[in-house]
């Protein structure tokens, strides 16, 4: 008697017919693709503005911005001058939170026009031809 473990051996061991399909991709949903472009918009979003902060964090912590300050204070003769006085986190942040809305925003737009476009251009061309196979 042989065990199952051999028996599955045996059947793993025969050659495996590889079998290729053509299909056209036709047709894009309009909403999931408005789903899936506001999904990748959003996280891009999170990581410009998670960025945006560690990048500014970096920058105060290794005196970057007390270099500047010294020297744009030389240069326009005000020793009052600071550049962390115009730009504090805080504003970074919210800076980088309006520019992290609007990109979502026009994100899930241009992925809404591309499926409305890649549809409409369907009908000249026939689709996009897309082969797969079962290894």
């Amino acid at each position: 008697m042989s065990s199952v473990a051999e028996k599955l051996q045996r059947k793993s061991q025969r050659p495996v017919a590889t079998k290729q399909v053509r299909l056209k991709l036709v047709y894009v949903d309009f909403w999931s693709t408005v789903k899936l472009s506001f999904l990748v918009a959003v996280s891009l979003g999170i990581v410009l503005v998670v960025a945006t902060i560690l990048v500014y964090l970096v920058l105060q912590s290794t005196n970057i911005f007390e270099t500047l300050d010294r020297t744009l204070a030389e240069i326009l003769g005000d020793e009052s001058f600071s550049i962390t006085d115009s730009f504090s986190l805080v504003q970074v942040s919210l800076f980088t939170v309006v520019v992290a809305i609007l990109n979502i925003i026009v994100g899930t737009a241009l992925g809404a026009i591309t499926s409305v476009l890649y549809n409409f251009s369907v009908r000249i061309t026939g689709g996009l031809l897309v082969g797969f196979t079962n290894n």
